[in-house]
């Protein structure tokens, strides 16, 4: 099976609320969307039942705090061990990105509501946690005054490590320290960066 995530806002195949969440996906061309409903949770949706594996397996690679999945008649489809979560001071994390998307911050602000609904993946490292994504969550807790977040502790491969070291040569120590930007600047200015950085790999 072919597998495509939606990045796009505006999808009229797919809820606003499931595009919000990155839950958008095509399966062999076939719309199959994921929608969180609690902070472990999901209700998975489509024409083809054959495909919901799929579009689990790839929303765990995204989210692994959601860990119990149901279809739209809240059968069970998959359930797996619940991650631990650890509450931790923004303070007390390193971004590994270095520009935020007000687009993102746009659509964020829809199902974020509170701290505890944020969730990372956080990868331990020096005394602290490299954010190994939600740099827009993180971004948007600082806009709101908050002083922490929740995370899950995930692996990473070597590059995050040369990611957090860029984002302390340019002065991002903690997720205040990101610059908010236009999604056309963040697309031309994150991208190139990505571009550059494997290229030389």
């Amino acid at each position: 099976m072919e597998i495509q995530r939606i990045n796009s806002y505006d999808d009229a195949r797919f809820a606003k609320n499931v595009l919000y969440q990155h839950g958008g996906f095509l399966i062999d061309g076939e719309p199959c969307e994921v929608e969180i409903v609690s902070d472990f949770e999901a209700i998975v949706r489509g024409e083809n039942p054959h495909a919901y594996q799929k579009a689990i397996e790839e929303f765990c690679f995204y989210a692994p705090h959601i860990t119990t999945f149901y279809d739209s008649h809240k059968s069970i489809l998959l359930a797996l061990p619940q991650m631990e979560r650890l509450t931790v001071s923004l303070d007390n994390i390193q971004p590994s990105q270095f520009f935020v998307d007000e687009e993102k911050i746009a659509a964020i602000r829809t199902f974020i509501h509170k701290p505890e609904d944020i969730v990372l993946q956080l990868l331990p490292y020096n005394g602290r946690y490299i954010s190994l994504d939600g740099h827009t969550r993180l971004y948007y807790a600082v806009m709101q005054g908050w002083d922490h977040v929740r995370g899950v502790i995930e692996t990473s491969s070597d590059y995050i490590y040369a990611f957090a070291e860029e984002a302390n040569r340019r002065g991002i120590f903690t997720p205040k320290d990101m610059t908010l930007v236009s999604h056309a600047e963040y697309e031309a200015k994150w991208n190139r960066f990505c571009e550059e950085f494997f290229a030389e790999k």
